[in-house]
């Protein structure tokens, strides 16, 4: 049986998860611009999928249900994270790359994030670099607060930018509906909405105990700017089995994460039922 090729010479499927904020507190606004954060990660089991292939030359296509609202060129996340790869880590050889968008952009579940983040992982395998080596981990951090976190893909606490990480077990497999009403919120705009009032940090428990306890203190400056959160919240608490109910990031994405999966899917039908124009996804916590 022939051996198989290595990874510079074969197709990979990086799967990008969409990342939730169990929790965001916002400490304080730094010197450099960007806010003092304690948040707790997670991810589930869904999210967008890079592809990349050996090719003559260097191309990117985007498809999906969510293509059409990102650019295809050189300021695209999944570019960025390539050629900071190049740049920083290693060379690499012509890529066709295909972003399947499956996720609402701008939604604060980390698309493009986890997208350059998948890029990032791809890259260090065709170059035979580990994804945890320095270098990497680098170009992650600076090409936004989120990819240090989508690059890692596991449950952590996040603390400076949110680049700072501690691994935390104990919430794989947790049955959660995520919840967009499809409006796109900017980011920059919720964080300039903050109050700058410290309501304190992340309570010291376990990961759950974290979850249920906290809080996302960007949901009101959120609100504010698109009141159709409100919304989602509360038809989200008016569902059966629910446990936790809460918005992740800076919006518009809301979650609710169901005792077991009847529950989920009872309440998921709900949803579609009653907001049609809404888009749901069933997934777990992984």
């Amino acid at each position: 049986m022939p051996s198989e090729r290595p990874p510079g010479d074969r197709m990979i499927v990086e799967p990008a998860p969409a990342k939730l904020n169990l929790a965001l507190h916002v400490r304080r606004r730094r010197d450099d611009g960007y806010h003092e954060l304690e948040t707790l990660f997670a991810f589930v089991a869904d999210g967008d999928v890079v592809t990349v292939a050996p090719a003559e030359r260097d191309s990117f296509a985007i498809t999906g249900p969510f293509a059409g609202g990102l650019v295809s060129d050189a300021g695209n996340l999944v570019l960025r994270a390539r050629d900071r790869f190049v740049r920083d880590v290693a060379p690499l050889p012509p890529l066709a790359i295909t972003l399947d968008k499956r996720l609402p952009v701008a939604s604060g579940i980390g698309g493009g994030s986890a997208d350059a983040a998948a890029m990032l992982r791809a890259a260090a395998r065709i170059a035979d670099v580990a994804p945890s080596d320095p270098r990497v981990e680098a170009v992650a951090a600076d090409l936004g607060s989120d990819v240090p976190a989508c690059l890692l893909g596991r449950t952590a606490f996040g603390s400076g930018r949110g680049e700072a990480l501690r691994v935390v077990n104990g919430l794989a497999g947790r049955p959660v509906l995520l919840v967009n009403p499809n409006v796109a919120v900017a980011t920059a705009p919720v964080f300039a909405r903050w109050d700058g009032i410290d309501r304190g940090p992340l309570p010291v428990r376990d990961a759950w105990r974290v979850a249920l306890d906290g809080r996302n203190d960007l949901a009101v400056p959120a609100k504010s700017i698109a009141p159709v959160i409100g919304e989602v919240i509360d038809a989200l608490d008016r569902l059966e089995g629910t446990v936790l109910v809460r918005m992740s990031g800076s919006g518009a994405t809301c979650f609710a994460i169901f005792g077991d999966h009847a529950s989920l899917h009872a309440g998921a039908e709900a949803i579609r039922g009653a907001y049609p124009a809404w888009w749901c996804l069933e997934t777990a916590l992984t």
